[in-house]
């Protein structure tokens, strides 16, 4: 796992991160506007709308895919879903840097051969729940801190995987496996401007909001103010540790 103080080196000349998308959501979250700083060409792509995932991987720093409301169990609904799994295969074999979010995390759990299911009794996450590492995962996340969520599913964790970080309601939160491929079952990349968006969308209306375990929109706003800047600011760090800087 990278340290503190020992990022992972970037593949020479490597200035390229595919970032795989399943909604066309403004690129104003932190893993778009970090990485960005950093020098990166930031590739966006939607397998959902029918992009291809090109399998050349000589300049490529480092891959991320995010959320979305699609789920692990529909992948012969949504046929693309098979095409990404393809994707993080091929980029766990080859040691590419790898992050997946939320749905993101699920689908790497889900090719590394873990079950993906329903939180039990209809439960969900949605808005800012404390999360606390594991002894394991200390260096990775040094002190609890409260995360962003929104979730109806959770993961096992693969055989290979180290548990990172657990939660009250969601048990597994955080894995990786090997020393580049990470999986995060919350939501670090969304900034408390973007929350309030989602807050006002049409869909946490008609899905989280009243759902068992959603908190309500006043919580959630007093709790986006007490502790959006250090969810912040850990996530900046490790994402300098899992890609570095392309300048450099």
């Amino acid at each position: 796992m990278p340290s503190t103080t020992s990022p992972i080196t970037p593949k020479k000349g490597a200035r390229r991160i595919v970032l795989i998308d399943h909604h066309e959501n403004p690129p104003d979250d932190r893993v778009s506007t970090h990485l960005e700083k950093r020098g990166y060409e930031l590739e966006r792509r939607y397998p959902v709308n029918g992009d291809a995932l090109d399998r050349s991987d000589h300049d490529i720093a480092g891959t991320v895919i995010y959320g979305g409301t699609h789920d692990v169990d529909e992948m012969d609904k949504y046929l693309f879903l098979h095409d990404e799994i393809a994707w993080i295969r091929h980029c766990h074999a080859r040691k590419i840097p790898m992050l997946g979010i939320c749905l993101g995390a699920q689908l790497i759990a889900h090719a590394l051969d873990a079950k993906v299911t329903p939180m039990a009794h209809g439960k969900c996450e949605f808005g800012y729940y404390p999360i606390t590492p594991t002894a394991e995962g200390q260096r990775w996340m040094p002190q609890p801190m409260y995360v962003t969520q929104a979730h109806f599913y959770e993961f096992d964790l693969p055989l290979a995987a180290t548990l990172l970080a657990r939660g009250e309601g969601c048990t597994n939160q955080a894995f990786r496996c090997g020393e580049t491929t990470f999986a995060v079952q919350f939501h670090p990349e969304v900034t408390a401007e973007i929350f309030h968006r989602w807050q006002n969308s049409d869909w946490a209306e008609e899905i989280f909001f009243g759902a068992p375990g959603a908190q309500t929109r006043e919580l959630q706003t007093t709790l986006a103010t007490q502790h959006d800047r250090a969810q912040h600011d850990w996530f900046v760090g490790f994402l300098d540790k899992l890609f570095g800087c392309a300048n450099e």
